[in-house]
């Protein structure tokens, strides 16, 4: 698909080198073989490959992305300041990234193509989701590695990113013969496609994000400026809506008993906490600034705690919460170059950037806007590789943060939609929450490790669903292809058996052979990736990570507020300087006292918690608690 505006992306002569150099060793050593610093230059390589293949716009022309004369920027106060619909990011391409805009690809768009009925259909998703994403007898598989709070903060975070809209049709989901499903069928809204624009639309139609694409905090800010406005106080403090005690539901939306917030779909408790913490952070951000600037206005006060708290939020997501789910040497030191460069962060801290566009020695913030090539937007791929329902564990086991005394264990299932506050009415505060989402585990992201209500879900439009159907569907319905030829479009070998993929499970090899009818080749993407062999420390595949390592950083290079626009006259000194300096310990500490001396010794928030000695000894797998 030609780019007319975006020239192509050429790698510099070093780059390309580095490509090839390191094409020739993983044919003998894969990266994640090789010794962290080394196998970190190879995450260097495969990135520029990457970004050279795997960056396409989902539309056929850039002409969509807007332009200065139909889109002029007529309020200058969205110069250095995020609009909610994701306008003017880009000055140039105002459109770009913002809400309503189709989601891109990571693969040429005719490797997408919209399937046949035999396609979408075989082998029968709803079997796939019974064979490979139902808890077996023995129950949850933890992730010994993460706690629940790593969950819900990837939830937190994909409600920023991505929303599709949903069609007015259904596919009614054919139940396979003998199914237990309690009803007769299973029916699914399905996804809306884009009007066509182009003929390449009718093969491969393009589907639109509710959400803004860029990192800009919408699940708490909202993606409509309108939105925004009503989740505002009324008063000239720029501040968020709270309760006067300090809660979320100052506003209820509608009559579903959740508090008006950016988005609210799937709503839990770990929802419900990490938008108390950061809505909680933005106001705190607020007395800050009015401190140091009393003059400022009103919008001028949230529109800098906004850009302040969101790129704590991105930087969280980057330099704590990735490291804890690939817990491999090279990541640790590739995901901190991402946002420190390799100057590394003492330097940095000190004496600001060393280099003013190298985002290898000093980080990207700062560093200048690239797009690789394509206009920017979130991916279809980006979506598939984020199904991580298997984090989530059956039970929640509460305790006093305290005392360390367990107040008592609750079924997730119970705690979902209009009921997520049913800790709160049971008397537990928003440290004990967050204290006991800090020790109870993840679940593995595998197979057969799919929470149960999760596959039962009773959704608030009074249908049943199992998600672990909706998540092989949606795959297949956007056209995101299957995992060998996904694994080909990411330049990665494809294996030719099925003991391969598995790395020589003999036993689910011969379950996935015969669930796809000995045909490789339709292997879906999500149950591929379950399957395969994980690098040491990963906690997700090595094809998922190639989705990761592209889109980590464009995210960040793509958007101005980051890459170019990082600067004192836009975030104020003080604002940079609290983002540099604080972490997602400091914030919890802050708005819970009471966590100080449980976190102490935490070097990851996103890690088990150390144990108050009375949540020591209470134990049992029925509630998840370590």
């Amino acid at each position: 698909m030609a780019n007319t505006d975006i020239p192509p992306y050429k790698p510099g002569l070093l780059d390309r080198l580095f490509v090839k150099f390191f094409g020739v060793v993983n044919k003998l050593i894969p990266w994640h073989k090789l010794p962290g610093p080394i196998g970190a230059l190879n995450l260097v390589a495969l990135r520029v490959s990457l970004r050279e293949n795997n960056l396409h716009s989902g539309y056929s022309s850039q002409t969509v992305q807007g332009n200065i004369v139909d889109d002029p920027l007529e309020d200058e106060r969205f110069r250095h300041a995020r609009n909610s619909d994701g306008k003017f990011n880009s000055l140039d391409k105002p459109l770009m990234g913002c809400s309503g805009m189709r989601f891109g690809r990571q693969f040429p768009r005719h490797h997408c193509r919209k399937p046949t009925e035999e396609e979408l259909w075989t082998p029968n998703p709803r079997m796939i989701s019974e064979k490979f994403m139902a808890r077996k007898p023995q129950g949850f598989i933890p992730a010994t590695t993460l706690n629940l709070l790593a969950a819900a903060w990837i939830q937190f975070q994909t409600h920023d990113w991505f929303n599709h809209e949903k069609s007015n049709q259904e596919f009614d989901i054919p139940l396979p013969p003998g199914d237990k499903w309690p009803h007769d069928h299973m029916k699914l809204p399905k996804t809306k496609p884009d009007d066509v624009l182009d003929p390449s639309d009718i093969e491969t139609p393009g589907y639109k994000n509710e959400n803004t694409a860029w990192w800009d905090g919408s699940q708490i800010y909202g993606s409509m400026e309108g939105v925004t406005h009503l989740l505002r106080t009324r008063d000239q403090d720029g501040k968020l809506a709270l309760t006067k005690d300090g809660k979320l539901g100052s506003i209820i939306h509608g009559d579903t008993g959740i508090p008006a917030t950016g988005f609210i779909n799937n709503w839990w408790l770990g929802l419900e906490l990490l938008h108390t913490l950061f809505v909680l952070e933005h106001n705190t951000i607020c007395d800050m600034l009015r401190k140091a600037h009393p003059d400022w206005s009103g919008d001028k006060l949230f529109d800098t705690a906004r850009l302040v708290n969101c790129a704590l939020m991105a930087k969280i997501h980057t330099v704590e919460w990735t490291p804890a789910v690939l817990a491999h040497p090279a990541l640790q030191i590739g995901m901190n170059a991402n946002w420190w460069g390799l100057a590394g962060e003492t330097l940095t801290k000190l004496l600001g950037r060393i280099s003013k566009t190298s985002e290898t020695i000093s980080g990207i913030p700062g560093s200048g806007v690239d797009y690789f090539g394509a206009p920017y937007s979130l991916t279809e791929e980006f979506v598939s590789v984020y199904r991580m329902h298997s984090l989530i564990p059956d039970n929640v086991a509460f305790f006093n943060a305290a005392s360390g005394e367990h107040h008592s264990t609750v079924p997730i299932e119970d705690m979902i939609f209009s009921d997520a506050r049913k800790p709160f009415k049971a008397g537990l505060s928003l440290a004990d929450s967050f204290y006991s989402f800090g020790i109870n585990y993840a679940g593995a992201i595998t197979n057969n490790n799919y929470p149960d209500f999760l596959r039962r879900l009773h959704t608030p439009d009074e249908q049943v669903r199992d998600l672990g159907t909706v998540d092989i569907l949606r795959d297949r319905e956007r056209g995101v292809p299957r995992y060998n030829q996904f694994r080909r479009l990411l330049g990665m070998t494809a294996p030719k058996t099925f003991e391969e993929l598995t790395g020589g499970n003999k036993k689910l090899a011969q379950e996935l052979r015969e669930a796809y009818n000995d045909d490789i080749e339709t292997v879906d993407t999500l149950v591929g990736s379950h399957s395969e062999p994980l690098p040491k420390g990963f906690g997700f595949s090595d094809t998922a990570f190639r989705i990761f390592i592209v889109m980590a950083s464009n995210r960040l290079k793509s958007d101005r507020f980051f890459a170019q626009d990082w600067n004192a006259e836009t975030y104020s000194k003080e604002g940079l300087h609290w983002v540099q300096h604080t972490t997602m310990k400091d914030i919890l500490v802050r708005h819970c006292p009471e966590l100080g001396r449980v976190l102490e010794k935490s070097k990851n928030v996103f890690a088990p918690w150390e144990k108050i000695p009375k949540s020591t000894k209470y134990g049992g797998v029925e509630t998840n608690a370590m």
